[in-house]
């Protein structure tokens, strides 16, 4: 086959583990992936046999990859040319220039195809780094030969600290990250008071509140910013109730705006009092009615009054309910708590000594 012997050509074969008859594309195939199986980082418990394996296998690459390319020339009629003993100038069919690669490292890269003496001089002096099983991967998926592409030539000597730190960085292990996906902090909520009267949390209201916050503008600059917020009061809510506008609060750079709630607050009514939905008013009476019975007109929250007959002798602790005239049920719509009526009984200050006895005799009787 060629100028080789027969027997240099069978060991060539058959340490590629390919039949003769496999043409150029199959042999290059066949060398990717034995260089990637013997790669040395891939056995670092024998690296030198690895070593040793890959130098074998580019031998014969080398020497198949000519001989191929020759019994083209011979089968389309092209002119034989003599054999190039150096094989750095050698071309694939797919348009490389294949060096003598060593452990595939970077300087031994795709060549141009009449080199000038000043270039070899700069990829001699450069120095090369071991290659890892990811950069053949990415070289080999965009050459077939699975070379590198060449890199930009450089005057730099290699013992340059410039140099020299590129190349301590490139074997980092340690990732760095550029990412503007990282999660704003949200700032911690502004709260507020909103005061409700009774009367608005038993038939509902409109809350209109005009609120001032700071503002990012489009250059950068905080402004201030004026927003009236509308807040829907309903029947039935209780003290404590809290609305949340969220991200309508201040702006900050790096930080997403902060939310506002809103806490329900209860002004304090001159009659009425609020325990739960149920509500408590206070009526006094004189101490004779208080004992005889009496007829009196209780007032109503929201308006209005209801007359209300008592034949029960009123004592100290003693309490009217009114079903149904307390406040709203927020979650039993339609449905309303109890008015409680708290009575105080006016006694006299003074009495006079007839009146005293009366009172002695009366009294003793009813015991």
């Amino acid at each position: 086959m060629g100028d080789l012997p027969d027997s240099e050509t069978h060991n060539f074969y058959n340490i590629l583990g390919i039949p003769r008859t496999a043409s150029l594309p199959d042999i290059c195939s066949k060398y990717k992936s034995l260089i990637v199986k013997w790669h040395p980082d891939k056995n670092p418990t024998n690296k030198a046999e690895a070593e040793a394996k890959i130098r074998s296998i580019n031998d014969a690459y080398r020497a198949l990859s000519i001989e191929k390319k020759r019994e083209t020339n011979l089968s389309n009629g092209d002119e034989p040319k003599t054999p190039d003993n150096s094989f750095d100038n050698y071309k694939t069919d797919d348009g490389f220039y294949i060096s003598s690669p060593t452990l595939l490292s970077r300087t031994n890269s795709q060549r141009s195809p009449s080199p000038s003496s000043r270039n070899l001089s700069r990829n001699s002096s450069r120095r090369s780094r071991t290659p890892t099983p990811a950069d053949y991967y990415a070289n080999a998926a965009r050459t077939p030969t699975g070379f590198s592409a060449p890199s930009t030539p450089t005057t730099t000597s290699p013992r340059d600290p410039t140099l020299i730190s590129k190349i301590a960085s490139s074997r980092s292990t340690t990732p760095i990250m550029f990412s503007r996906s990282t999660a704003w902090k949200k700032p911690q909520a502004i709260e507020k008071k909103l005061e409700c009267t009774l009367e608005e949390l038993l038939h509902g209201c409109v809350k209109k509140i005009k609120t001032t916050r700071d503002v990012i503008s489009n250059p950068g600059f905080i402004i201030k910013e004026e927003e009236t917020l509308m807040i829907k009061v309903k029947p039935g809510w209780r003290k404590g109730t809290k609305i949340t506008f969220e991200g309508k609060g201040d702006e900050k750079p790096g930080t997403l705006p902060a939310d506002i709630i809103f806490a329900i607050v209860e002004k304090k009514h001159p009659m009425f009092k609020r325990r739960g939905d149920d509500l408590e008013v206070g009526v006094e009476v004189p101490l004779v009615q208080a004992l005889t019975g009496c007829t009196f007109s209780v007032p109503l929250l929201g308006g209005g009054q209801m007359t209300l007959s008592i034949d029960e002798i009123i004592y100290p602790g003693y309490e009217k309910i009114i079903p149904g005239q307390g406040m709203p049920k927020f979650k039993d719509e339609g449905n309303r708590g109890d008015l409680r009526l708290k009575f105080l009984v006016e006694f006299p200050r003074e009495l006079s000594d007839e009146q005293r006895s009366d009172v002695v005799s009366i009294l003793q009787e009813c015991s």
